[in-house]
């Protein structure tokens, strides 16, 4: 089983920033996983914010968060960042890692694998 933790959630002002974490642990097998962030608004969908491949060559971003929003991978194996700057009332949700062996799974958001999600608050 693999697990992912997330960290970095919290309350910030309209315009500022945030940045949030994700590793993954447990029954990884050396493997280099695709990993992403989606995000859960309260009475929405979960929507894909972004995801970047097993070795960062290849990113995707929704078109809400381009140019404010950069996700990236860390040094360790199998972690992930979520910059989030110029941040908006309407970036307001719970925020969701994710990883699977593919990319485009992960884009799809149909992942093996999704962490516990931490809430994002932005007040205007």
């Amino acid at each position: 089983q693999v697990q992912l933790v997330e960290s970095g959630g919290g309350l910030v002002q309209a315009g500022g920033s945030l940045r949030l974490s994700c590793a993954a642990s447990g029954r990884t097998f050396n493997m280099l996983y695709a990993m992403g962030w989606f995000r859960q608004a309260p009475g929405k969908e979960r929507e894909f914010v972004a995801a970047i491949s097993w070795d960062g060559g290849s990113i995707y971003y929704a078109d809400s968060v381009k140019g404010r929003f950069t996700i990236s991978r860390g040094n360790a194996k199998n972690t992930v960042y979520l910059q989030m700057n110029m941040l908006k009332a309407e970036d307001t949700a719970v925020y969701y890692c994710a990883a699977d062996g593919a990319l485009q799974t992960v884009v799809r958001g149909t992942v093996g694998y999704w962490a516990q999600g931490t809430q994002v608050t932005v007040s205007s």
